[in-house]
């Protein structure tokens, strides 16, 4: 996959993974569309958490990363969000 990333972020993770050399399209369904075979190819990779890591801190907002669709990384984003504020409250608190 091509991959372009802001410029202070990691990517030699990319030369070992699974989808090295794998259409990109795969990654990108159509609105609808299976993601199973896309995850398929992650399913075991050894740079998936990696993977996932770049796309949420890149904000990538399509296609497949690191074994998740652009909803799971929502909510994952969404999660490490409230865990921040919650950490920042009890700071303040202290």
């Amino acid at each position: 996959m091509g991959i372009i990333a802001k410029p202070d972020l990691d990517t030699t993770w990319k030369d070992s993974s699974n989808c090295l050399g794998v259409d990109p399209d795969l990654f990108f369904p159509e609105r609808g569309a299976s993601t199973r075979e896309a995850k398929e190819v992650c399913r075991g990779c050894v740079v998936q958490q990696d993977c996932l890591e770049y796309a949420l801190l890149n904000g990538e907002k399509f296609g497949i990363w690191g074994g998740m669709s652009e909803r799971e990384r929502r909510r994952i984003r969404r999660q490490r969000a409230l865990e921040r504020q919650a950490v920042t409250r009890t700071a303040e608190a202290v």
